[in-house]
């Protein structure tokens, strides 16, 4: 009798961009932590900026203790100044951003924003923009939870008012207010001949 190996898909890897601070709601580090929660119960892997400090120390810690593969990224400059996180499964100490975010996107299936400063904001709009050059076809989601986007949302529609984007670019962007409400989404969009078991767990 002959038996054909099964192989099963190799685990969809969600990148995470989010604050290396804190920031003065205790509920944008609860969502971080809820983020890596469910990427590790629901066998994903992260990659992110490689930092022990913030959300992105959170978020980390959190998959890591739900089981989940966690791959950092950090440049040399950052080692110190974000305290590179010793506990990531991989950890690449990389020459500037540039190669950061190259290695990011490379390993990832999908993007996900959450609240952070100046480095997600930029993380995110790149990635973006690669989406509409069609450098990539990625999901991309923006977590607004706690309305922390708003403003932002709100300039972009300005934008497409103006005429300097278009709806079609906006509709790029999944926007969703609930970890449990946008992932199962990205997932979904990534793959979507893979079972869907995403709500089982």
């Amino acid at each position: 009798m002959n038996l054909q190996a099964t192989s099963l898909p190799a685990p969809l890897t969600v990148c995470v961009y989010c604050g290396s601070r804190p920031g003065q709601d205790p509920a944008h580090v609860a969502l971080a932590r809820e983020v890596g929660h469910w990427i590790g119960a629901h066998g994903a892997q992260l990659v992110y900026g490689g930092g022990h400090h913030g959300l992105m120390g959170a978020v980390a810690d959190a998959a890591l203790a739900a089981g989940a593969r966690v791959i950092g990224v950090i440049p040399e400059a950052l080692v110190e100044m974000e305290a590179a996180h010793q506990g990531c499964s991989e950890l690449h100490v990389v020459a500037n951003m540039h190669q950061r975010k190259q290695l990011m996107a490379d390993r990832a299936d999908v993007f996900l924003a959450l609240p952070g400063g100046i480095g997600t904001f930029e993380e995110l709009f790149e990635v973006w923009t690669w989406r509409q050059l069609g450098y990539h076809d990625k999901p991309i989601g923006l977590l607004n939870a706690g309305g922390y986007y708003d403003g932002l949302l709100a300039f972009l529609g300005s934008s497409v008012q103006a005429g300097f984007m278009g709806q079609w670019q906006m509709e790029l962007l999944r926007v969703g207010e609930t970890a449990s409400e946008l992932l199962p989404a990205l997932l979904a969009a990534a793959r979507p001949d893979m079972p869907d078991r995403l709500e089982q767990i």
